[in-house]
């Protein structure tokens, strides 16, 4: 997939503010260690960029 981010939640969602896990879930993360490959767009580079302290991006 050309222009893909992989994206893994490194750090648990408990305890913060609804809107980051709203952003998550929206990500396609819900579990701790779990990667997912999105389509690189504007829109999902702001999304990791809000929640960018409890994920780790990587290009693909």
């Amino acid at each position: 997939m050309a222009g893909a981010v992989k994206v893994t939640l490194v750090k648990s969602m408990i305890g913060r503010p609804e809107k980051h896990r709203k952003v998550l879930r929206g990500l396609g993360l819900t579990k701790i260690n779990r990667t997912v490959e999105l389509i690189d767009t504007p829109a999902v580079r702001g999304m990791i960029n809000k929640v960018s302290h409890l994920v780790k991006a990587e290009e693909s």
